[in-house]
């Protein structure tokens, strides 16, 4: 597992962000940080992490986007609250995800052309595509290591971020997941609608 710091200027509160698969800071290096500082898990073809990055927090907020929302789940992080943005702790899932054919298909398709489709279904149309800079072997490798994670089921979520137009997790899995209706107009990658990260807690 990577980080990075999208915000360090030693605040009281920290905001910690599990990306989503495939992806890096370009789908949120927009948002305003205001006073928080802000930390960036992403590709989790391994789950090693350093809890010293965060020790010195006190007050820790978690949001967590698509795959993310499982792999949040995984770590002994205590935090004020929780926000789930289009992911559910069972991302894999005829019922609650992804249904597993389609997401083992992905794997035995992957290519360079097929991963540039899948990431641009993640968007609106109108959305201008942010520059990802990720390896497409290392993507692959990615989607193979979160098959062997499993959420745990103790893990509670504050807040539900759940998109009307979801092209990855079927927003209707999703729905049936958290028994909820979508409460947000957008496809799988809402944070070009927001301009603050606090505005999503």
């Amino acid at each position: 597992m990577k980080y990075k710091w999208l915000n360090l200027k030693q605040n009281d509160k920290l905001i910690v962000f599990f990306n989503g698969w495939g992806m890096d800071e370009c789908v949120v290096k927009h948002l305003e940080p205001t006073d928080f500082d802000v930390l960036m898990f992403y590709d989790y073809t391994s789950l090693l992490f350093d809890e010293n990055l965060i020790k010195r927090y006190k007050n820790k907020y978690l949001i967590a986007w698509s795959m993310g929302v499982m792999t949040a789940t995984l770590f002994d992080i205590k935090y004020i609250s929780k926000t789930a943005v289009n992911g559910t702790m069972k991302p894999i899932d005829n019922k609650f995800g992804i249904p597993a054919k389609i997401y083992d298909l992905t794997i035995k398709n992957f290519s360079d052309e097929n991963a540039k489709k899948f990431i641009l279904n993640m968007f609106d149309v109108d959305t201008k595509l942010p520059d990802l800079n990720r390896d497409f072997e290392n993507l692959k490798q990615e989607l193979i290591a979160l098959k062997n994670y499993n959420a745990n089921p103790n893990f509670k979520y504050d807040r539900i971020i759940l998109c009307n137009n979801d092209k990855i997790i079927p927003t209707k899995n999703q729905a049936a997941f958290w028994g909820i209706e979508p409460n947000f107009k957008s496809g799988h990658c809402p944070f070009f609608n927001f301009k603050r990260w606090d505005e999503l807690l």
